[in-house]
């Protein structure tokens, strides 16, 4: 060893072990910053030159049944801080309050909050944020959303219903479909410059949000505005407390309007009342009056008790039944059944239903669904109110064939009237036709659903003739439609007020169907409590529902009116009870059908088609296959067909407008 050496050694082992020291230090440092504490310090990192974003996801629209918009999206701005974190709220405050015209001292009030978070505006228009979105204020933030918005107002507020600030279903459709309509949003990381401005690089984490589903309904708009307008003109001519009226097509049970007035905007829905926000026609029961007659009379029918040639003495107007006085609008002597349902009689009916008896009556009202929901896909349905025969009364087997004593819905009642109408079969109503997801995949769809069978179809061709000599010839006059053949009954309740029956509020209500031997459209229009003399279904009710189907008679090309044929109804003379009514020159009784179920409510009629299959063909072959059903096309992109609208197998009317589209 030098003497250089040795000098030094100890200095240089003391040097040598502080620098291996050192190095071990910091690799351990280092192991611990990028190994073991690796999360954390990238979370720092990342939240000191990153900000995640998030995406919101389009709301899904909800469109009538000819893919018409009932709903549409607005995008807004949303400004919030956390007020601890702003450092300039004068600034800040003057050039919010230059924006939206609100004083400088109120967002100053919110802005030396002690809260951690506070909304400074919502709902503000992209013309109205101005230059806001790119300027840099320490602490706030600026989200873009969107504002549901309704294009026509009022018309189907109460079944659409309404969005709350955040977006979300709180009523209607809106509500019982919104984990459709909602979407999943999405987000993206963009980086903060040296300023503070926040940018999006290429390359940076991104996730794109997916928009909500469309819901596409039954509903016609046209239809839809004339019912609206008619009832609120009826309601203020009759100074009734509200109206309401479904159409339906009673082949399918497809719901084409249903409406309530007075009614409300549903993009101002904190205006109006509560009371004006719900659907009636399946929240509100009611006591129907002669409109449930069709229940006792098709008893009578179905069952061969009473022949519709048999009389029964309808007492002159009065009749006492146990301890309560029956009296009719008319005096009448000797009436047929059908006679009986032409004039309304009370005490006719009540004379003829004690041969068919309390469990014949029971049964044929569960038969057509009263008591029990008839499955609509919208929340709030009530199921009406119809006792166990065990609860009833002396006089309930009377008091329930007259539509007292019972309780029932306007959807149940129109829902019955198209089993008659369609030819013994109850369908379930349909307020939705589909579900549309971004990539136009049907994800939901309601097919035309039969429940059961309620008679033969004989018998309910005798019905459709007793509900056309209503209109013909007895109290459902106002209802008639010159060239359409309506069917129809009319109702008049008293309504029960403190213990008793009343006799200043009723009920007005008319169900019609037309052509009655074909029916393509029912309305049902219900009168809560006019004035007299219009308390009567054939001077109010019945008045709402010709106007109503005469002005979509002469919208609508695709009603087609009835064959005109020279022949009269007559009722057989026989000794036995014979159910039959007799056409001249027509078949003594129609055969029930031998085609499977859920085409025998439809096929008996020429104008309607079922939906092809097209997806996977050329244009030109989608074309041909669609006329040569008799339907219109409509054609999006080029290419094979990739989407169609309605899906194969939905029942349509000849020369209906389908849509394909193309890629």
């Amino acid at each position: 060893m030098t003497k250089s050496y040795l000098k030094y050694r100890t200095r240089i082992t003391v040097l040598a072990g502080i620098t291996i020291l050192a190095w071990s230090g910091l690799c351990i440092r280092l192991f611990q910053i990028q190994v073991l504490n690796s999360d954390k310090y990238e979370a720092v990192v990342l939240k000191q030159s990153q900000k995640k974003q998030n995406l919101p996801a389009t709301r899904g629209n909800i469109y009538d049944r000819d893919n018409r918009p009932l709903t549409r999206n607005i995008i807004h701005y949303t400004l919030s801080v956390n007020p601890s974190k702003v450092t300039d709220k004068d600034g800040l405050a003057k050039v919010i309050s230059e924006r939206t015209g609100q004083s400088e001292e109120y967002y100053l009030k919110k802005l030396n909050s002690k809260a951690r978070f506070e909304y400074l505006e919502r709902n503000l228009q992209r013309e109205t944020l101005g230059s806001l979105e790119t300027t840099v204020f320490e602490g706030l933030n600026i989200e873009r959303k969107y504002r549901r918005y309704y294009p026509h107002n009022q018309i189907a507020a109460q079944i659409l219903g309404f969005t709350n600030v955040d977006d979300e279903g709180i009523s209607g459709i809106e509500k019982d479909f919104n984990t459709y309509l909602t979407g999943e949003a999405g987000w993206v990381y963009k980086t903060k410059g040296w300023k503070g401005k926040i940018q999006y690089k290429s390359g940076m984490p991104f996730q794109a949000p997916i928009n909500g589903y469309n819901v596409q309904l039954t509903l016609d708009l046209e239809y839809q505005s004339i019912l609206e307008e008619e009832l609120l003109r009826r309601q203020t001519e009759t100074k009734a407390v509200s109206a309401t009226g479904i159409i339906m097509n009673p082949q399918t049970g497809e719901i084409l309007a249903m409406a309530s007035t007075p009614g409300f905007d549903n993009n101002k829905f904190s205006n109006s009342s509560p009371e004006q926000h719900r659907i009636r026609s399946i929240t509100d029961q009611f006591e129907p009056g002669s409109t449930y007659k069709i229940v006792p009379a098709l008893a009578a029918i179905s069952n061969n008790k009473i022949g519709l040639t048999e009389e029964f003495n309808c007492e002159n107007g009065e009749y006492k039944y146990f301890n309560i006085m029956i009296r009719d609008h008319e005096k009448h002597g000797m009436l047929t059944l059908p006679q009986i349902m032409h004039f309304s009689s009370n005490i006719g009916v009540v004379k003829f239903m004690k041969q068919v008896g309390a469990k014949g009556l029971y049964n044929q009202s569960r038969a057509f669904g009263f008591g029990s929901a008839t499955g609509i896909s919208i929340a709030g349905e009530a199921v009406g109110k119809l006792n166990p025969v065990k609860n009833w009364s002396a006089v309930s087997l009377g008091q329930i064939s007259m539509g007292h004593e019972v309780g029932v819905t306007a959807i149940q009642l129109a829902t019955a009237y198209c089993a008659i109408a369609n030819g013994g079969y109850l369908v379930t109503p349909r307020i939705v036709r589909q579900i549309i997801d971004h990539n136009q995949d049907v994800v939901y769809a309601e097919e035309p659903a039969i429940i059961r069978k309620i008679s033969d179809e004989n018998s309910m061709k005798n019905m459709r003739e007793i509900l056309r000599g209503v209109v013909v010839n007895g109290t459902g006059h106002k209802a008639e439609i010159a060239g359409w053949d309506v069917a129809g009954k009319t109702g008049t309740a008293q309504k029960w007020k403190n213990g008793k029956y009343s006799n200043d509020k009723f009920i007005s209500n008319f169900v019609g169907f037309f052509p009655y031997e074909n029916p393509q459209l029912l309305a049902f229009i219900m009168l809560d409590e006019p004035r007299k003399p219009n308390h009567w279904g054939s001077e109010g009710a019945a008045v709402a529902f010709r106007r109503i189907i005469k002005r979509i008679i002469n919208m609508d090309d695709e009603i087609i009116p009835p064959v005109r044929e020279q022949k009269r109804v007559e009722y057989v003379n026989s000794l036995i009870k014979d159910d039959i009514i007799i056409q001249r020159n027509g078949p003594l009784a129609a055969q029930v059908s031998t085609l499977p179920i859920a085409l025998s409510t439809v096929a008996n009629f020429s104008n309607k088609v079922p939906m092809p299959e097209v997806r996977g063909f050329s244009m030109r072959k989608a074309m041909t296959v669609l006329r040569q059903a008799g339907l219109k096309i409509q054609i999006q992109g080029s290419g094979k067909v990739i989407w169609q609208s309605p899906k194969p197998g939905s029942i349509l009317n000849k020369g209906s407008t389908c849509i394909v589209g193309l890629k």
